[in-house]
Formats: C-alpha cells, structure tokens, sequence
C-alpha cells in the first residue's frame, strides 16, 4: 500500500470486527482475534447509543495487519493463536445463558450433513423450524465473519437464528468453509470455496423442502457482514446458473462487498474507521481472495457488480448501521439496484455499530425488531411462484 497516495485503498479487517460487534458476550467483547490500537473512538462518537459504548468502550477497535500474500496471513495467524495458547481467556468461558434469553421450546432444531459442488466436501446446515402444520417460509442465513472466520454453531449465532424463528420463519443456517479458521468445517479454503457450499447448500434446501416442511414459494437468503456478502454473491451465481427464480428475496444487514475503500472526504469508511474496526489492512482481501480482487470480480467481491449483474433481482431489502465503517457498501449497493429497476429498500438504523442487530443481548429491541423485519419480508414479498422441484 502507497499511503503517499491520497486516494488510497485499504482493505477492512472485518471478521474478528464482526464477531466482537455482534456475537460475543458482552463482556468478551472485541478480544477476537487481530491487532489492536490503543485509541477507541467509539467512546466518543455522541451517535452511538450507551447501551453499545457499555459492552464496548474498554476495548480498542479490531485491526489486522498488511500482508503480503495469502499464505503470510495464515501463518500471521497461526502465531496469534500460538501466542494466545494457554493463556486466560474470557472468550473460553460463556458468560451469557444464551438459551435464557431466547429459548428453544417450540423449535425443531436438527443440523443436516450435505455434500457441496464442486468440490465433494461435505457442510453443516443447522435448521430451526417452528413447531406446528406449516409450511413455513423460510429465511437461509449466512452467517458473518468476513468470509474468513466465525460459524452458525457459535452460541450467540444459534441464539439469533433462533430469534429469527420464533418471528414465525423456518431458519437453515449454513456452515461453510472459513478462508482463515474453520467453523464447523474443518477444511478452510479461499474462494470460490465458501461462496460454492453456500448455494450448494440452498440447493440443497429447495429439493428438501417438504422434508423441513418449509413453502418452496417463500425462500429468501439473509446475511449480515461477511455474510452480506455471500447472500448477494449467491443471487449473483444463482443468476449466473438461470437459477434465481428459486429465492424470492435477499435481506442484508451491515454487508461487506468492496474489499477495499478510497479513504475520502465524507465516506464511511473514513469517518467511522476506528469504530470497532479499523480501515488499514489488506489481510481480508488477501486471505479470502486477492486474485478475485484484482480480476474485480463480484461474485467475490460484490461491490464490483454492475448493472447488468443485478438485473432481475428479487427485491432486496439492506440494512445499515449509522457507525459503521461500511455502511456505504450497503448504501452503494441499494443504488445500484434502484438503477437496475429493482425493488429495493434500504434502512438505517441509527445509533447503531456494525451487525448491533444481531446481538440479542446489547439493544434487544433492535434485535427483535429486525427479527421481525426479516420474517416479514420472507412472509410477504411478491414474486412469481416457483414449481415444486
């Protein structure tokens, strides 16, 4: 990286800075993995709501370092983890009752074993369905994590699926191959691997529906960060496949497409950088997918789409939050697919931090609310019903 350049581009260390934002406990809040800095500007930011700066002000924002190529970032971090190796830990302990805070009585929770293409690696998929006759809608959630760390099975992640559940939906929640640290799945990869099990996985769904007792007609794909990313790039292949007809929305929170951002006057990701997050890194984009980066492609990297790619999209709804470094990839995103004559609605929610809604614990009524927001979408968006498979 030049930073004698003034229009610069970084890469945002954004998976550990997504799990601390919205899936750690509170009081293991940003001891994720990364480098950090000493400053915290969240503290001082007046828009953020003290609920936040409560569970976060003593801990500085996530940072990652530059690297040069993918292989130097898997051994940066291998001597993290060695380094954190027998030390103590609170992110080793839980320290929320996460099935206190929301439940599992009414839900059919299973996990279904799934072979991905093209590949032959098999994949998680963690279901929750409403009990009673259906058949229910259905919300397929990619989790975040920057593409690179993080899995459904996580305690706070199960916990927001099943928030998502008990608004009325079935959930299938996928574990796919991490590019850094595996999830439930042990072999780690960078692209396409992670974007190919998401949507092997919703294949998988659409042929099996009646198993889940889930309506074919009403599949929406939803993700937040890193799995904002995913959920666009899978319409973006299911597209690509003649496929699309298959999902009948994409709700994205917080979603995380550019890869990297020009550091300008007024952006988010100068203004915000520093909030949970740092923008001076390039180890996601390499870790995940540098050559993808270079060719500027979107089902990679989606910030890169054009309009021709969105073109017939389901409609789309993105939420975004007021402090985050990203929130102009969402924002961006709506804009391109109101060119492109989608439906689209864009939301942002104010005095929030990157993936606030995820977190069932630090502003639950932010959660709750978009918890509903999300079941609703996938109860009553408009499209053309699809035949049974």
């Amino acid at each position: 990286m030049n930073e004698k350049n003034p229009t610069r581009r970084a890469a945002l260390a954004i998976g550990a800075a997504t799990v601390a934002a919205a899936h750690l406990a509170p009081d293991a809040a940003l001891a994720a993995v990364g480098a950090s800095d000493a400053g915290n500007k969240l503290v001082q930011d007046p828009r953020i709501d003290p609920r936040i700066k409560a569970v976060y002000g003593n801990f500085p924002p996530t940072r990652f370092p530059d690297v040069p190529n993918r292989e130097a970032g898997l051994e940066w971090d291998r001597q993290d983890q060695a380094k954190a190796k027998g030390q103590p830990s609170i992110m080793r302990r839980p320290t929320v009752d996460y099935e206190a805070v929301v439940p599992s009585t009414g839900l059919a929770i299973r996990t279904e074993h799934v072979v991905s293409s093209p590949d032959g690696n098999t994949i998680n998929l963690l279901t929750m369905v409403p009990e009673g006759p259906g058949p229910w809608p259905c919300v397929y959630y990619i989790h975040g994590g920057g593409m690179i760390i993080s899995s459904c099975y996580d305690a706070s992640f199960q916990a927001w699926g099943r928030q998502l559940a008990h608004a009325g939906v079935a959930v299938v929640m996928v574990d796919f191959r991490n590019a850094l640290r595996p999830s439930s799945v042990p072999e780690i990869a960078p692209f396409p691997a992670g974007l190919n099990d998401c949507v092997s996985g919703l294949r998988w769904l659409r042929t099996n529906t009646a198993r889940l007792n889930v309506d074919p007609n009403r599949i929406i794909v939803a993700g937040e960060s890193g799995g904002g990313n995913l959920s666009v790039a899978t319409a973006l292949k299911l597209k690509r496949d003649g496929d699309l007809r298959i999902i009948r929305g994409v709700f994205v929170m917080c979603p995380y497409l550019a890869g990297a951002w020009p550091l300008e006057p007024g952006s988010s990701a100068l203004l915000n950088d520093g909030i949970l997050m740092g923008a001076h890194s390039n180890f996601n984009q390499m870790v995940y997918g540098m050559e993808a980066f270079q060719q500027r492609n979107p089902l990679a990297w989606p910030g890169f789409a054009a309009e021709a790619d969105v073109t017939g999209f389901p409609p789309v709804v993105i939420n975004v939050n007021e402090c985050d470094p990203l929130r102009d990839d969402g924002v961006k995103l709506y804009r391109l697919l109101l060119r492109s004559g989608v439906t689209a609605d864009c939301r942002m929610i104010m005095g929030t931090v990157h993936a606030t809604e995820t977190n069932v614990t630090m502003c639950p009524e932010i959660s709750r609310q978009a918890a509903r927001d999300i079941a609703g979408f996938c109860r009553d968006v408009s499209r053309p019903a699809v035949p049974a498979a």
